[in-house]
């Protein structure tokens, strides 16, 4: 079944252009053959639909041509693959050479090494992103030449940016790129004007530049004269095909004092959103970052991290830095309780009334009163608003399982047996993921 599938992508090669191929068709691959049913394995489920939106009619082309017009295909996101950890202080498993030349951004700062995309942890949060900064590394990948990447702070637009600088470098180290914030585009331009260098300035930018990975756009909020040069750098770059990826924490219609121009050039293009993580998406954070700083954390501690850990990537960096130098410097294994101070110290300490707030909500959505929640009852009605009770205490708040187990007049066991409940059922039963993840909206905004 292999073979049919290297023939397929012969032939898929042979009939695209090479940019798209190494994009969308090189990472597919096999994974399971039944008879006449293929599966073909994607590495995120953007890549998935943009695959079977676009290529499915030539794939099954393809198998045509070569005589399996009978067999029906289907895809599947792959499992991310469990890289192995690097023990810290060894350095990198390959040492740089000092007679090679390395790529290096032309900017006035050079990218981190540690930001590829092999190193980028995706997940539902920003696979989009993702995908589309991918895209724009590899020319002619996509319909436009400029990407503007928005998220708060911590969420991995800079990553993501500079990824898609190595990844062009990569691929043709003499490649221009202009790695730059905005705010350093500003001090840039004001020292030329002030030393006669403006010319100098904009040829750089305007005639010299390949790739442009301007950060932070919000900056040039009110920076009339520079909003004006860069307009006229932009037009010069787009008419040249040159490629422009924008990072910023505000859309271009937010950001304060911003001309009508400029701001058109910067949604000229592709408008993608990082958002904050998702449970799932924390859990491969952490897992990722745990194995880059050598520690090894059970599934439990992990799970504890990833439920109070909810802020940006470089809350949940700093708290294992944290749990690691605490469990050397105490020569304290790492267990829950050590993890829970470590948590306290990461996040806002809320209200005491939380696991009230939680029990006030579910009792009022399911119409039941809280006398019912600490009672024996088994029954349907009164059991399963119990289960959600404890599962919002626990993923919401900051509660320990005895805690919620004397709130409800139950064991350490039977808190957890509640929580898997209701998480089995969510992944089971859409509606009864839709309620719960209401109900947890609710008392999140509750409890801030």
């Amino acid at each position: 079944m292999t073979a049919i599938w290297d023939d397929v992508k012969d032939r898929l090669r042979a009939a695209l252009p090479e940019k798209c191929f190494s994009l969308w068709i090189s990472p597919l691959s096999l994974i399971e053959a039944k008879g006449k049913s293929l599966v073909l394995g994607c590495p995120n489920k953007f890549s998935m639909n943009w695959v079977a939106e676009n290529y499915k009619n030539l794939i099954e082309e393809k198998l045509e041509e070569l005589g399996h017009g009978d067999y029906a295909f289907h895809f599947k996101v792959m499992p991310p693959k469990k890289k192995p950890s690097r023990d810290i202080g060894k350095g990198p498993s390959q040492l740089v050479l000092p007679s090679l030349p390395r790529p290096v951004a032309y900017g006035p700062r050079p990218l981190n090494r540690e930001f590829t995309f092999d190193r980028f942890v995706v997940g539902k949060c920003n696979e989009f992103a993702y995908s589309a900064a991918k895209a724009l590394a590899l020319e002619g990948s996509l319909p436009y030449n400029s990407l503007f990447m928005l998220s708060k702070t911590g969420l991995g637009k800079s990553h993501l940016s500079q990824a898609t600088g190595h990844e062009i470098l990569r691929n043709n180290p003499k490649t221009r790129v202009f790695y730059i914030t905005a705010e350093e585009f500003i001090n840039e331009m004001v020292y030329s004007l002030k030393k006669g260098k403006i010319e100098e300035f904009k040829d750089k930018y305007r005639r010299c530049c390949d790739v442009l990975l301007l950060e932070e756009v919000h900056f040039l909020s009110g920076k009339e004269k520079t909003q004006l040069e860069l307009a006229h750098t932009l037009d010069a770059l787009l008419n040249g095909h040159k490629r422009i990826l924008f990072t910023s924490s505000l859309l271009p219609k937010d950001i304060p004092s911003l001309t009508k121009e400029l701001s058109s050039r910067f949604t000229s293009g592709i408008i993608t959103t990082l958002g904050n993580p998702d449970y799932e998406t924390r859990v491969k954070i952490l897992q990722r970052k745990a194995s880059e700083q050598n520690l090894c954390l059970t599934e439990d501690i992990l799970e504890l991290l990833a439920r109070h850990l909810t802020g940006d990537v470089r809350q949940m960096e700093s708290a294992l830095q944290c749990l690691k130098a605490k469990s050397e410097l105490l020569k304290e294994k790492i267990t829950p309780d050590l993890a829970q101070e470590v948590i306290k110290s990461h996040i806002p300490v809320k209200d005491s009334t939380a696991m009230e707030q939680a029990r006030n909500l579910v009792c009022k959505y399911f119409k039941v009163d809280p006398l019912i929640l600490r009672s024996k009852s088994r029954k349907k009605n009164h059991s399963y608003p119990r289960n959600v009770y404890v599962y919002l205490c626990r993923r919401y708040t900051d509660t320990t399982v005895e805690e919620i187990g004397k709130s409800i007049n139950r064991s350490h066991s039977t808190v957890v047996y509640a929580y898997e409940s209701i998480e089995r059922k969510m992944k089971l039963d859409q509606k009864v993921k839709n309620q719960v993840n209401f109900l947890g909206e609710k008392l999140r905004d509750l409890i801030k």
